[in-house]
């Protein structure tokens, strides 16, 4: 497999190639979907709710992020590594946006960030940028502004929305970033988008007409046990399988039939009679 840089995924936009990414957190995951030739591997701070317990994003730490980004770059030889940048890790100023994009190339081996905003934020990928840290930028949906949104709604339903989604499109793609992430935005207007921009486009829950899609990959395994998402589609039903695994292991544990012999490890028997002996001598005749 080739490595996959972000010119070789600004390519596929014009070779009409379609893009897969999915989130990852770890070594043991990164490396099964790097195998599996998964282009962009998204270090996301939806972290927060996959693997922290939080409800949402927002407690999400540098720290967090930089230790999970570092697992991940271990795991994966061939994908793009993107990490997202935490909630208020550059929304306080430029400086700190382009200090901490720094921190997460130096100490977590990402080969890009992401951040969430548009027009607002142009001046930070771009700062990014010129710091020679490529920017993903993510517009449409951003769980960062759930408090400001009211929740987690579709963006671009309404005339106001859909103007603020086209300009901050165009803003993110002038300001430097090389692909865009739309999340929850109509399907048609997303198509319409994806036309409009010379950058790629990666869509969650924003059809088919994106230039690439990302999921969370507990939603797509359904490692949730619930009912993933309306944009999120499981192709395989792993928590169901995980599940049975779990269940047989208790079931033989209880039942004293694992481990097997083929489980376990063998002794000389002279030796053995030995440490019986000796065991003895420290006055514990328990030793059959």
């Amino acid at each position: 497999m080739k490595k996959n840089t972000v010119i070789t995924i600004g390519r596929q936009k014009s070779e009409g190639s379609k893009i897969a990414m999915l989130t990852a957190y770890d070594f043991s995951t990164a490396k099964l979907m790097d195998e599996a030739g998964v282009e962009i591997l998204l270090v996301g701070d939806s972290l927060g709710n996959t693997m922290l317990g939080f409800s949402d994003t927002l407690p999400v730490t540098m720290e967090d992020m930089i230790r999970a980004s570092a697992a991940v770059s271990r795991g994966a030889e061939n994908a793009l590594i993107v990490t997202d940048m935490p909630f208020m890790s550059y929304q306080t100023s430029v400086y700190d946006a382009v200090m901490n994009a720094g921190r997460l190339v130096k100490e977590g081996f990402a080969e890009a960030v992401k951040l969430e905003g548009g027009v607002a934020f142009a001046p930070h990928i771009r700062a990014i940028t010129e710091a020679s840290i490529p920017v993903m930028a993510h517009i449409g949906l951003t769980p960062q502004s759930v408090n400001v949104f009211g929740g987690f709604k579709v963006r671009g339903k309404d005339d106001a929305s859909g103007r603020q989604l086209i300009d901050d499109a165009l803003a993110v793609e002038e300001a430097g970033a090389f692909a865009v992430v739309l999340e929850c935005v109509p399907a048609k207007l997303a198509s319409m988008v994806t036309r409009m921009l010379s950058i790629p486009t990666i869509g969650i829950g924003a059809g088919a007409g994106a230039d690439g899609q990302v999921l969370v990959y507990q939603d797509m395994l359904g490692l949730y046990g619930r009912k993933p998402p309306k944009f999120a589609k499981v192709f395989e039903d792993a928590g169901a399988l995980m599940r049975k695994g779990i269940n047989g292991y208790i079931t033989e544990t209880k039942a004293g039939t694992f481990p097997e012999e083929e489980h376990s490890f063998c002794i000389d028997e002279e030796l053995l009679a030995e440490l019986r002996l000796y065991a003895e001598s420290k006055g514990d005749n328990r030793t059959e």
